[in-house]
């Protein structure tokens, strides 16, 4: 029962996360990306700021000065500026599409910074996840697309902030951690439209509202996610993260008639495949191991 709340509730994540996404773009061709950053996380930073006072969570924690806690924010930054710029230049479909690595290289920095053992299976299916994503990048190619490596660079940051969150030891709530990004995430989406030349705008009534509604999704899919990884079993609930390319594939078709192309679809089913490979493997064993642990 704890698995299917756990799985119920990462879907709805997910679907947050799609539809967030797609706000984001919608208004991307006339706001300047730096802003959107600098509006939505703003105005995230003051429902966190308001959360934490009604929930008697102390504003300032010495941990905000934690080297690694400033690495992990830092990491956040520069995927979120990736990938946000990444919406605005390529379709909805093949950045999500992309986005669908991160587990397999959270795997990887794992095996590589963190001594973590990895079975020759996960290896192979890690191997097979890149393959997968070189299929969607094509490189060389005549469908190549610069502005793909983009969302390959976003990417690269969540997972680095992912495995960074990993090694944490200082005592810092999930919202404590969020406030901290959202603090720093602000003055980047400045610094990005400036280094890009562009000036804020003022938006119209509907781009606001827009950009309300991208602040509460955005909670949402927070609140949501947060639900999903309390109980149950991490690795089966984790898989149904990849619900996210489902979900980008029906708003892709339905509000911005995207049409992906085989290599897209192939190479989504790859990454995804490899991914819950390695996730369900690693859920199996962790339940068989007496320690909990196991080579996957």
């Amino acid at each position: 029962m704890e698995n299917l709340r756990g799985a119920a509730f990462m879907v709805l994540a997910m679907g947050f996360f799609a539809i967030e996404d797609a706000l984001i773009k919608s208004v991307a061709d006339d706001i300047p990306v730096g802003q959107i950053i600098t509006v939505t996380c703003g105005g995230a930073l003051i429902l966190f700021l308001v959360w934490s006072v009604a929930r008697g969570i102390p504003l300032w924690n010495d941990g905000y000065l934690d080297r690694r806690v400033n690495l992990r924010s830092l990491s956040d930054v520069i995927g979120s500026c990736f990938f946000v710029t990444s919406l605005s230049l390529i379709p909805l479909t093949t950045a999500s599409a992309v986005i669908q690595a991160t587990p397999l290289v959270v795997a990887l920095g794992a095996a590589l910074f963190l001594g973590q053992t990895i079975g020759w299976r996960r290896w192979i299916a890690i191997i097979i996840g890149f393959i997968g994503v070189m299929i969607i990048i094509r490189p060389g190619t005549e469908g190549f697309d610069g502005y793909t490596l983009l969302a390959v660079g976003g990417m690269l940051g969540l997972a680095a902030r992912d495995l960074l969150t990993r090694g944490l030891t200082v005592d810092l709530s999930g919202v404590q951690l969020a406030t901290h990004t959202f603090a720093l995430l602000c003055p980047a989406g400045v610094l990005l439209a400036y280094s890009q030349g562009q000036s804020f705008v003022i938006p119209n009534f509907e781009q606001s509202l827009i950009l309300a509604a991208t602040v509460v999704i955005g909670i949402l899919a927070y609140l949501t996610i947060v639900a999903a990884t309390r109980d149950g079993n991490a690795g089966i609930i984790s898989s149904f993260r990849y619900s996210r390319m489902l979900f980008a594939l029906i708003i892709g078709y339905a509000f911005f008639a995207e049409r992906p192309d085989a290599a897209t679809l192939i190479g989504a089913a790859i990454i995804i495949a490899s991914g819950l490979f390695t996730l369900l493997r690693e859920a199996r064993l962790r339940k068989t191991s007496p320690s909990g642990t196991g080579t996957v």
